[in-house]
């Protein structure tokens, strides 16, 4: 199994990793930093499969309305490149609410990983309770990093 897979192709893959004990987490990981690289870490020791979905460019250019620096496909060799990280899952642009709890349902991971304050925790303990998971903060916010900030500072 290849660590990268486009989301058509998770229900054929997913039998790789139905019988562990699976991590999923989501996000853009735009301009990767230290930030990112504990809250995977920490994600990780929460189970022995650890499943990161990949946001598409055009989620960061429409949901946070500025262009990336990395294209999805770099950003996911970037992650792919850590031994903690198992699997990326290439996202296409979703639309609703309905297309994370969709993901969820095929990719049936036992936690979901979150950082402290998420502002989707209550979607995600839904998504999770359908199947039978649960969510889990595995790191706070760890102040100074965020891509944003980074890039500001870099101008």
């Amino acid at each position: 199994m290849s660590k990268i897979i486009k989301w058509r192709d998770v229900k054929s893959e997913r039998k790789g990793w139905l019988d562990k004990r699976t991590v999923l987490v989501g996000g853009c990981f735009e301009i990767f930093h230290f930030g990112h690289f504990k809250f995977l870490q920490q994600a990780k020791k929460q189970g022995n499969f650890l499943i990161v979905s990949l946001e598409s460019d055009r989620f960061i250019q429409e949901k946070k309305n500025k262009n990336p620096i990395h294209n999805q496909i770099e950003r996911a060799e970037i992650l792919a490149a850590m031994e903690f990280v198992d699997v990326v899952i290439l996202l296409p642009y979703f639309k609703s609410d309905s297309d994370y709890f969709t993901m969820v349902f095929q990719i049936k991971p036992k936690v979901i990983a979150v950082t402290e304050n998420d502002d989707q925790i209550n979607k995600k303990k839904t998504q999770a309770a359908v199947v039978n998971g649960k969510v889990i903060t595995v790191t706070n916010l760890i102040s100074g990093f965020s891509s944003s900030k980074i890039l500001k500072q870099t101008l």
